[in-house]
């Protein structure tokens, strides 16, 4: 069974990502499996806070070659999370957003 952690890789710090922070918009790498249900779970579990509405993204791998050998990064799913208004913010970002 997955718990919450394997499913929130890790959090993605962008310029993009850090404007939409004081809207309460978040964005989250995630396990390519996982469905939005499961994401908002995982996260509400994790924050402590109440997810409104998550929206996801899959982002192909980039084609590499080193020589004659070619391949692909791996693929990832991206989540935009957005929090209810009466929701308290992510303090992990809290210093981040200025």
């Amino acid at each position: 069974m997955k718990t919450a952690y394997d499913l929130i890789i890790r959090p993605v710090l962008t310029e993009k990502s850090y404007a939409s922070i004081a809207d309460k918009k978040y964005v989250f790498e995630v396990a390519v499996n996982a469905n939005k249900t499961e994401i908002k779970a995982a996260v509400e579990e994790i924050f402590g806070v109440k997810v409104e509405s998550v929206n996801t993204m899959r982002v192909e791998g980039k084609m590499k070659r080193q020589g004659r050998t070619q391949g692909r990064t791996p693929e990832i799913k991206k989540a935009y999370v957005t929090l209810k208004k009466d929701s308290k913010a992510i303090e992990f970002f809290e210093g981040m957003a200025q």
